[in-house]
């Protein structure tokens, strides 16, 4: 009886609490609490700790993993946030985030294990993977879109149905969205199941739906948004560009812009580098004039990409660029969901609350985009990527947007506040160029370096008065770094003249040859002086030297005529100036030693000298 009554070490065992679910669950045979083995918090399979005994004596409790703390709870719409870990292990599907964004440093990470765990399930490693990617601006209903696409997903995974919207009081659940003026979606993810999906040819292809980080938000730069737009469109074979009741100039230049920086982190290839993009216009309110669905969609964007001859050669090359980077473009209008979704803060996606249209106008968009006949491979140069691939893609993308190589995008006041103090400068430095062109130019003759450097100071001073006074956007200290790159230029400019100048003195032509003629002279004067006074091996010596010195002149002479064995003449030259250096520099000391003894003659005391009565006392 005492034994029966003794504790079970087993059930005083606490489990790390950094690691263990609050509410431990006591699993033993005498009380079953649960029975199934889920967590209620996360509906997460169950796990022992480490080293747990079972048997009919003695169990462990069960605990989840990983902790609440380190994954947050299903949140009021139904759609869980996961981790790596849980991505494909066992757990509810969900999203998870493959492109992390660090805010403060404005710099983006890839968690390769997530997306390892996603990409490289056995099942679909090897497929050729189609990806549908939904971008644009912020808080326009991207998450909203894409959980429908999953309902639809859902419904053909289970054998397909008419009805795929589902029932008019289901949530809508799936990625994490929510009302409200604030962003709710960052960087890039995914979601955690691929769908492995047959074409009507009977190949098997996975689906992976991607959702993105809207663009415009009052945290991120323009860099941050043209990354994610153009990540997103480099691993998308659909390209989903969600837009809000029309598509203005703007969003066109935007787009330009995206895919450009995505196009320069590319190699280059012939083929179009992007495959299908989808103007997908919210909220459209014109009807009359272009029906909902795809075939006005496909009416208005022909309208708004038409390139005319009229047209200003700016709003051409925009055209011209969206169409030479997609394979195929289209458009689909929607329209506007109902009040009630729009300003109901309750409103959790049951489509008893949307309006009528809008859940028409679905049934034709979403099959549109995700029926096995419409998917489209990824395709990069030509070439079909399997989930394996876009996984190598992602880290070698991501790499090249984290390094420096390519430039950083800039707003539209930014970029034209650059154009305009770089036109001023360019400016400003062919005034000064001009100016000294006249004086010392190419056809003028030599001018002396004072005059020169005096030039030289007066016509920069009045170009930069020049650029001073050419009106610049981006204020004075923005200006500031312009201006001392301009007095940078104009110094480089004046040493070039210079130079160029210093060509032209007749001296500077002869100076090597002057230098060895020298020599020689001195060479020979030594020779004579060493015979004179019985030094006949000096003599010799001075001979042997005024011979070389002589081939030395010959050779010096013919690479000047011929301009071959270029490097024999800048030796000669060189030398030669190390000669003259020496003895100028020689020459002067002396100069200088001389004028210091005179000086300190001239002002020795009168007390030091003698006086003549001194003299004539002795």
């Amino acid at each position: 009886m005492k034994a029966q009554k003794k504790k079970k070490p087993g059930l005083q065992q606490k489990p790390r609490p950094s690691r263990s679910c609050p509410s431990l669950l006591d699993a033993t045979p005498r009380r079953p609490i649960i029975s199934r083995r889920v967590c209620p918090h996360r509906w997460a399979p169950l796990t022992r700790p480490r080293g747990a005994v079972s048997g009919p004596g003695r169990q462990e409790p069960w605990r989840c993993e990983p902790s609440p703390q380190e994954v947050p709870l299903q949140d009021r719409f139904g759609s869980v946030h996961m981790d790596a870990g849980d991505a494909m292990g066992g757990a509810k599907p969900g999203p998870v985030q493959i492109v992390l964004v660090h805010k403060d440093q404005h710099s983006f990470e890839l968690d390769e294990k997530a997306l390892s765990r996603v990409l490289l399930a056995d099942a679909i490693r090897d497929l050729d993977v189609v990806v549908v990617s939904v971008a644009g601006a912020f808080r326009k209903g991207k998450s909203f879109l894409l959980d429908f696409l999953l309902r639809y997903m859902y419904t053909q995974k289970e054998g397909g149905s008419t009805n795929w919207l589902g029932d008019k009081d289901e949530p809508l659940t799936g990625f994490s969205w929510r009302g409200g003026s604030d962003p709710d979606t960052t960087g890039i993810q995914i979601w955690s199941e691929v769908f492995i999906v047959e074409k009507p040819s009977g190949k098997k292809v996975a689906v992976v739906l991607m959702d993105t980080q809207g663009a415009f938000d009052s945290q991120s730069t323009v860099k941050d948004c043209a990354t994610i737009f153009a990540l997103s469109t480099m691993t998308s074979s659909v390209q989903i560009y969600n837009l809000s009741q029309n598509i203005q100039e703007d969003d066109l230049q935007q787009l330009q812009l995206f895919t450009e920086y995505g196009r320069l982190a590319m190699d280059e290839s012939f083929l179009k580098p992007f495959q299908t993009l989808m103007f997908l216009v919210r909220d459209w309110s014109f009807p009359y004039e272009y029906h909902y669905g795809l075939e006005g969609g496909m009416r208005f964007l022909d309208k708004r990409l038409q390139v005319k001859s009229h047209q200003h050669e700016e709003i051409q090359h925009v055209r011209k660029h969206i169409h030479s980077c997609f394979t195929n473009v289209n458009c689909f209008l929607l329209p506007h969901p109902g009040l009630k979704v729009a300003t109901s803060p309750n409103f959790d996606g049951r489509l008893k609350d949307i309006a009528d249209e809008f859940k028409e106008q679905l049934q034709t968009l979403i099959p549109f985009v995700l029926d096995p006949s419409q998917l489209l491979e990824k395709e990069i140069n030509g070439s079909k990527v399997t989930c394996r691939g876009l996984l190598e893609y992602f880290r070698a993308y991501i790499k090249i947007y984290q390094g420096e190589d390519l430039p950083h995008p800039k707003s539209m006041l930014l970029a034209t506040a650059e154009a305009n103090n770089l036109a001023a400068v360019a400016s400003a430095k062919d005034m000064y160029y001009t100016n000294m062109e006249k004086l010392c130019g190419g056809d003028k003759p030599y001018v002396a370096p004072d005059l020169l450097e005096e030039k030289h100071r007066v016509q920069s001073a009045m170009a930069l008065k020049h650029f001073q006074t050419i009106k610049k956007m981006g204020g004075k200290e923005f200006s500031q770094r312009y201006e001392e790159e301009l007095v940078r230029e104009m110094n480089s400019i004046y040493e070039d003249l210079c130079k160029h100048n210093q060509s032209k003195n007749i001296f500077n032509t002869f100076r090597t040859p002057a230098a060895i003629f020298s020599l020689i002279i001195s060479l020979y004067m030594g020779s004579n002086f060493s015979n004179y006074i019985g030094l006949g091996f000096v003599a010799q010596l001075c001979t042997f030297l005024v011979g070389i010195l002589l081939l030395c002149l010959l050779a010096w002479g013919y690479i000047r005529y011929s301009g071959q064995y270029r490097e024999l003449g800048v030796i000669i030259d060189t030398t030669a100036e190390f000669l003259l250096e020496r003895a100028t520099n020689r020459t002067n000391s002396s100069t200088q030693v001389a004028e210091t003894s005179s000086s300190s003659s001239s002002s020795r005391p009168p007390s030091s000298r003698p006086r003549p009565e001194d003299k004539k006392s002795k």
